[in-house]
C-alpha cells in the first residue's frame, strides 16, 4: 500500500457522525516526480488520489464493502448449502459418497483463493471477481442438470477452485482503508463472510425438506446471478494501481504532449505476466504457513474453528436426529450460530473505539498490534467452553433440544472473533507488503480443515456417538486456543525474529521517522515565517 498519511477520526465507521464525513479528509504528501530512465513520467498516488479508492465517500466505500461482503456470502452459502444435498444425490445415484463433493469444493476452494489474488492485483479486481462469479454460476448449471453422480463432483470441483473468495475482497478493504481505519471495514467482511456458511445451513433445511435435490444448484445459481448483477453494475474498480492506469490514459489523451504513464504501463508486460511471479506470488502464502510461527497457529486455530461448523452441519443430524428433527429442524438449528456471530461482531465496537482513541485523539499511544488480539484473549475460551457444555448435553431426552443449541451461540461467539482478529492482526504485523499472503495461509487453513471435516465427523459420531466426539473435539480446541495468550504476550519478540515481519517494522519506523522530519521541516517553515512577519511589521 502507497505511504499515505491519514487524518485520525474514526471515519471507517458505518455509524460515523455525518460531520466526520467531511473532516476525515486525507491528506497527501507531495512528492518528487518519479522520471524513468527514457523520460516517462509515472503517476503516483499523490498525483492522482482523488482518482483512486482511498478518496471514495464513506456512503461509496460501504456500499461497495456490503456488495462484496455479498459475494463472498454467496460463496460459502455454496460451500455449505451442499451438505442438504447429500443425501437426496445418494439416493438419485445409488451411490454413498457424495459427501465427497463437499470435500472436493472446500478443498480447492483452499486453493482457489490463492489462485486469483496475484490476477486481481494485476488486471484488477472488478474483472477478476466478475469472472470468478460467472464461472462459479457456470458449474451451478453442470450439477443441477448432472445426468451422473462424476458431473455433480466435476462441478464441484470446478466450482470450488473458481470461487475467488476472501483474497480478493479483503484485497478490497484495503483498496480504500488504511491500516488505522480498516477495523470496522474487516469487521463487517468478516461478518458476512461467517454467515454465508449458517446461511446455506439454514436454508439447505427446507429446500432439502420441500424441493427436489437440483433446486439445491438452481438456488446456488440465482444467489450467485444476482449478486454478480449487483456488483457488475453497482461496484467500480478498486485496485490503485489500475485506477492511476487509467488517470494517466486519460490525461495522455486531453494532452497529447503529455508523458504520464500509469504504474503498470511502464512495467514490460512480459514482467505483469511473468508465470515465474505469479508462481513466486502464489507460493508465498504456504511458505508463510509453514515458516512463520504467528500464520501457522493462528491459522490452525482459525482453520479449526471454521472447521467446527461445517461439522455442525454434518453432526447436527445425528444429534437432533435424537428429538425426532426433521431436516428443516435441522436447518433452523443453525440460528443460534447466527445470533452468536453478531453478538461477537457489536462486541468489537467498543474495543475499536477504545483502541482508535487511545491511538489517535486521546493518549497518542503507540499501540502494538498485538493490542489487536486483545478481546480475543476474553472470547476465545467461549470456544472449549461451547463444545465442552455442548457434549455433555447433546445427549438426547429427556434433556431438552434447546440446551445444545444455547452453547453453540458462545461458539458462534468465538469463531466470529478467531476470524476477524487474526486477520486484523496479520494485517498489522506484516503490512500491507505481506498481509495478504498471511491472511492467504489464514483463509487456506480454513477452507482446507474445513473440507477435511467431512472425512472425519461422520464416522466419529457414529462410532463415539455425540458426547464423546464433543470431548474429543473439546480437546484439540484447548489446544489450538493456547498460541493466542502466547502471541499476545511473546508477539513482539516472536516478529523480531521474522524476517518478513522485521522488513515491515523497520519500514514503519523509516516513514515514521521521515514523517517526524517533515513535521519539524514545516514548523520551521511556520516560525521562519512569523518571524518575517514580525520584522516587516517593526
Amino acid at each position: 500500500m502507497a505511504d499515505i498519511s491519514r487524518q485520525t477520526s474514526d471515519s471507517s465507521s458505518p455509524f460515523a457522525d455525518k460531520n466526520e464525513l467531511t473532516q476525515g479528509v486525507t491528506q497527501v504528501q507531495t512528492k518528487e516526480p518519479v522520471i524513468t530512465a527514457d523520460g516517462r513520467q509515472i503517476l503516483q498516488l499523490e498525483d492522482a488520489f482523488e482518482k483512486t479508492g482511498y478518496a471514495f465517500s464513506l456512503k461509496r466505500k460501504w456500499w461497495i464493502l456490503t456488495v462484496v461482503a455479498l459475494c463472498q456470502t454467496s460463496m460459502n452459502y455454496n460451500a455449505a448449502v451442499y451438505s442438504n444435498a447429500v443425501s437426496p444425490l445418494n439416493d438419485y445415484y445409488h451411490i454413498t459418497n457424495a459427501r465427497h463433493g463437499m470435500i472436493a469444493f472446500l478443498v480447492t476452494y483452499a486453493f482457489g483463493c490463492e489462485l486469483w489474488a496475484p490476477w486481481s492485483e494485476e488486471i484488477g479486481r472488478w474483472p477478476v471477481m466478475q469472472l470468478s462469479l460467472f464461472l462459479v454460476n457456470l458449474t451451478q448449471i453442470l450439477a443441477g442438470a448432472s445426468t451422473s453422480w462424476n458431473q455433480v463432483l466435476i462441478a464441484r470441483v470446478l466450482g470450488g477452485l473458481f470461487s475467488a473468495g476472501g483474497s480478493v475482497t479483503l484485497g478490497m478493504v484495503a483498496d480504500m482503508f488504511s491500516a488505522d481505519e480498516q477495523s470496522h471495514a474487516v469487521l463487517w467482511v468478516s461478518l458476512w463472510s461467517c454467515l454465508g456458511s449458517v446461511i446455506g445451513g439454514i436454508c439447505g433445511g427446507p429446500i432439502e425438506h420441500y424441493l427436489p435435490w437440483r433446486w439445491n444448484f438452481w438456488i446456488q445459481l440465482i444467489f450467485g446471478a444476482v449478486v454478480q448483477a449487483i456488483h457488475a453494475f453497482t461496484v467500480p474498480e478498486t485496485r490503485a494501481t489500475i485506477m492511476l492506469d487509467e488517470e494517466a490514459k486519460k490525461r495522455r489523451m486531453q494532452n497529447p504532449s503529455a508523458n504520464i504513464y500509469g504504474p503498470n504501463e511502464i512495467r514490460p508486460r512480459k514482467e505483469r505476466f511473468s508465470m515465474k511471479e505469479i508462481l513466486a506470488t502464489m507460493w508465498r502464502p504456504y511458505y508463510m504457513l509453514m515458516t512463520e510461527p504467528i500464520v501457522l497457529f493462528l491459522s490452525l486455530l482459525s482453520g479449526f474453528s471454521d472447521a467446527l461448523i461445517f461439522s455442525f452441519l454434518e453432526s447436527y443430524g445425528y444429534v437432533f436426529k435424537q428429538w425426532n428433527f426433521n431436516p428443516s429442524q435441522f436447518g433452523l438449528a443453525m440460528i443460534p450460530l447466527l445470533i452468536g456471530y453478531v453478538l461477537s461482531y457489536f462486541s468489537f465496537f467498543p474495543v475499536i473505539k477504545r483502541q482508535n482513541w487511545k491511538r489517535n485523539n486521546g493518549r497518542g499511544e503507540e499501540l502494538t498490534s498485538e493490542s489487536r488480539l486483545w478481546w480475543l484473549l476474553w472470547i476465545v475460551p467461549l470456544l472449549p467452553i461451547g463444545i465442552l457444555g455442548g457434549a455433555f448435553v447433546s445427549t438426547g431426552p429427556p434433556l431438552p433440544w434447546i440446551a445444545p443449541l444455547l452453547f453453540s451461540v458462545l461458539i458462534g461467539m468465538a469463531n466470529y472473533a478467531i476470524y476477524y482478529a487474526t486477520i486484523d492482526y496479520m494485517v498489522a504485523a506484516y503490512g500491507g507488503k505481506y498481509s495478504a499472503s498471511a491472511t492467504g495461509g489464514n483463509g487456506f487453513a480454513r477452507d482446507f480443515l474445513a473440507g477435511m471435516c467431512a472425512l472425519y465427523t461422520g464416522p466419529m459420531y457414529k462410532t463415539l456417538k455425540p458426547k464423546m466426539s464433543g470431548l474429543l473435539l473439546f480437546g484439540v480446541s484447548f489446544v489450538v486456543c493456547i498460541p493466542v495468550y502466547v502471541i499476545y504476550w511473546k508477539g513482539p519478540q516472536i516478529r523480531k525474529r521474522s524476517k518478513m515481519a522485521q522488513e515491515v517494522a523497520d519500514g514503519e519506523e523509516q516513514r515514521a521517522a521521515e514523517k517526524a522530519r517533515d513535521a519539524h521541516l514545516q514548523q520551521d517553515r511556520a516560525d521562519q515565517h512569523q518571524e518575517g512577519l514580525k520584522i516587516s511589521m517593526a
